[in-house]
């Protein structure tokens, strides 16, 4: 979804992934600097690698995932994720996109920008049309987390740390967020999401990193195959604001099968839409573990991802609104369709839709949340 802050399912994919392999992976190098922010601090960049090669680099400056690098069909690596060289240029230029992002206080809409939570109504500067979205400023994405860098049994990861105070962004309750990123040896990046609060709030935290299989830059992503767990979607007006029914999937939004991303984008234009930027059902609760609900492959480097999840619902954005004004690492311009977004989350508006799954969270409960991206070769798919 377009990203405005400054600062159930078919048995059509294949069963979860394998047990992670008896091998360690590694923390590269501790951190290095990755450029100063406004406020004259400067933020850091953390890099973890597994015996496969692949990489993933972080930042403190917003919990940004800043590169992931994986190999193609032929061994060769490329950045997946889109993003900038510095925290420096995230500051100044992912205002409207927010790449690599994690969203909070509440990732997506709010309708009207208002919710009542036990007879108490709490109201929000309006950031998109009439409706808040992602939380308002400052987000998540502009803060710094405090990072402890730590092994994770047999892999190696990161716990990010944030507290949000009472009244922050206009929402009540102190909340206490860890985000761990894990990079296994089965080439998965999983981020554990966990939150607690002091006084009843809403709450939901999603990733809002956009990936292009091809490689960060290179070109857009309509020759991909997409393929998402997902009998229905919640029907939206305009604005991308769930107008309150569940509909079953059809036309473009059926990607039970996989479809090639460009047919359904074009499809979508001719109705008024501009693109994907779609919640998808996946539950009617969270599930207790991760669960497959997304398959994307990019058939000319062979690059497969596969997104599980225990969240009940999953937002698939195809860049729309990208223009090829800013560049990323490579130097190359981030066309619209450059890139997409799986933000695994809760459905928009759920405060205002009490018949959904809650968003609620209370003093004494515990917030979890799991997403895992593993990445695959056809190499791997032969072997697995």
């Amino acid at each position: 979804m377009r990203f405005v802050l400054i600062a159930a399912a078919a048995a059509c994919c294949a069963p979860a992934a394998a047990a992670p392999r008896s091998v360690v992976s590694r923390i590269v190098g501790g951190s290095v600097a990755f450029g100063k922010t406004s406020d004259g601090r400067t933020a850091r960049l953390y890099t973890l690698t597994n015996r496969n090669g692949m990489r993933v680099r972080f930042t403190d400056y917003g919990g940004l995932i800043t590169e992931i690098d994986t190999p193609d069909r032929l061994g060769h690596k490329a950045d997946v994720v889109l993003g900038f060289k510095s925290a420096t240029e995230y500051e100044a230029r992912n205002g409207l996109y927010g790449f690599g992002s994690p969203i909070g206080r509440y990732a997506n809409r709010i309708g009207n920008a208002r919710f009542t939570l036990d007879g108490k109504t709490y109201t929000f500067k309006p950031n998109a049309g009439p409706n808040l979205l992602h939380g308002g400023a400052p987000g998540y994405n502009v803060r710094y987390w405090s990072v402890s860098m730590r092994p994770f049994g047999i892999n190696h990861g990161a716990v990010l740390t944030l507290v949000s105070p009472d009244g922050d962004q206009g929402f009540p309750g102190k909340l206490t967020i860890t985000m761990r990123y894990t990079l296994t040896e089965n080439d998965e990046l999983r981020i554990d999401y966990r939150a607690t609060t002091t006084k009843p709030t809403v709450l939901n935290l999603t990733n809002h990193s956009y990936f292009n299989l091809a490689g960060e830059g290179n070109g857009d992503v309509g020759g991909h195959l997409i393929q998402i767990r997902a009998n229905s979607i919640a029907e939206t007006d305009a604005m991308a604001l769930p107008t309150g029914r569940i509909i079953e999937v059809a036309g473009p939004y059926d990607l039970r099968t996989p479809h090639m991303m460009r047919d359904g984008i074009e499809v979508l234009n001719a109705m008024g839409r501009g693109g994907y930027d779609t919640p998808y059902v996946l539950a009617n609760a969270p599930r207790k573990k991760p669960v497959l609900a997304v398959r994307v492959t990019e058939p000319k480097s062979g690059r497969m991802m596969e997104v599980y999840t225990t969240e009940p619902s999953v937002q698939f954005f195809t860049a729309n609104h990208l223009r090829g004004i800013d560049k990323g690492p490579s130097g190359r311009p981030y066309i619209q369709y450059g890139g997409f977004a799986l933000e695994t989350q809760h459905l928009p508006d759920s405060p205002n839709h009490p018949e959904w799954p809650t968003t609620v969270l209370r003093p004494g409960q515990v917030f979890k949340s799991t997403t895992i991206y593993k990445f695959v070769t056809p190499v791997d798919r032969l072997h697995s």
